[in-house]
């Protein structure tokens, strides 16, 4: 986007109001010079918040789908409101869908390392575990005389699928993952992702959508829209033997997805569940209500839990005698990072913490907590 001082975005709007039940519908400007936004409500026709600069919000955060988070409220930009804002953004962001297939899910933190600094924004996350129903319906359409083989590897165990954004999407996604074969691929495109990764023609590695037409049905069907009445592929949390760990949005917004997953699977854990959250604030109180009351940073912890996506993960670990809880706390270090950088500087928090309050992740205080956190974003916000 364009840091001309004249210039201003403007799109449609809407936020669902939890205490009344209702959805609001505004319209959002975004102001790229200052990174201020004003909200305009259309039903009172009245301005519902003021020209205002709200932290953590960067201009590659505004596209169709997008979910802004303003002083705690989940704004989605559900479309363009003038011809200038879709004239300059249509071409410039785009969306595309992705899945990183069984053969390589235990380097999906490698893989994602990768995608990210190709510059592409991981705008959603979640794995599954395909039924052979949902694998057909999906490759419903695709002519492939080995149709049979593929939908039976897609099956076969969870899958890692993925919104992504970025200039041109749909072709640089495309150019990245390289050839079907992943043998042709290591010929022609030997940097690719399926040169690097895939075995073959069918464990490939990486699934991407062939134009944009195949991106928005692909994610309709993986992440459908809140109100349709279509619910997209369970999540994979098991609930067993198992400890939780979230990301921060902080984390997120500095592009260390990729790096925390890599680091907790290089350390011999499983992510057997993963999947982004907006999480509002009264979720997030209630989610960290264990500490108001223990800790003076209850507050800015709320705050910065409901400050933008996070993403939460179910950690096990195949020994199962492994005390998955007190372990896992080991690799997340203590929980202020400046503390960690000097007692264990290999741990999450020391590496890719600031503060405190934005310490990089959340990992679960008892063990009895594990699963219980858990069931609280995978089995109740998920199904909200």
């Amino acid at each position: 986007m364009s840091t001309d001082y004249t210039e201003r975005y403007i799109f449609e709007a809407e936020w669902y109001d939890k205490i009344a039940c209702i959805l609001k519908k505004f319209y959002l400007y975004y102001y790229p010079v200052d990174n201020t936004v004003e909200l305009f409500d259309l039903k009172t026709r009245k301005t519902f918040l003021r020209r205002t600069k709200c932290d953590g919000i960067k201009a590659e955060d505004f596209y169709i789908g997008a979910i802004i988070t303003i002083y705690s409220r989940n704004i989605k930009i559900i479309d363009f409101a003038d011809k200038n804002t879709k004239s300059k953004l249509q071409t410039i962001t785009q969306k595309t869908f992705a899945i990183i297939k069984p053969d390589v899910m235990d380097k999906m933190g490698e893989i994602l390392k990768r995608i990210i600094a190709h510059n592409f924004h991981v705008a959603n996350i979640k794995m599954v575990k395909l039924t052979k129903e949902q694998a057909t319906e999906f490759c419903k359409g695709k002519e492939s005389t080995q149709l049979p083989f593929i939908i039976n590897f897609l099956t076969s165990e969870p899958v890692l699928a993925l919104e992504l954004l970025g200039d041109d999407a749909v072709a640089q996604w495309l150019k990245l993952i390289g050839p079907e074969d992943s043998s042709e691929a290591r010929k022609t495109a030997p940097s690719s992702l399926r040169a690097c990764y895939g075995k073959d023609n069918i464990q490939n590695a990486i699934h991407g959508s062939e134009n944009s037409d195949a991106a928005e049905n692909e994610l309709s069907f993986f992440f459908p829209d809140q109100k349709s009445k279509k619910k997209g592929p369970d999540n994979t949390a098991t609930l067993k033997n198992c400890t939780c760990c979230i990301i921060k949005p902080h984390a997120i917004q500095q592009k260390l997805i990729g790096h925390i997953i890599e680091d907790i699977q290089k350390a011999g854990y499983t992510i057997s569940a993963i999947q982004q959250f907006h999480v509002d604030s009264v979720n997030a109180e209630e989610f960290l209500e264990v500490y108001k009351g223990v800790l003076t940073d209850y507050g800015a912890m709320v705050g910065e839990l409901q400050s933008g996506p996070c993403i939460a993960m179910e950690i096990t670990h195949k020994d199962e005698n492994c005390d998955i809880h007190t372990d896992f706390r080991k690799l997340c270090g203590p929980m202020d990072p400046d503390i960690a950088r000097q007692i264990r500087p290999n741990t999450l928090r020391a590496k890719y913490g600031n503060t405190k309050v934005q310490n990089a992740v959340h990992c679960s205080d008892l063990p009895e907590d594990g699963p219980l956190e858990v069931e609280y974003f995978f089995k109740i916000l998920d199904e909200m």
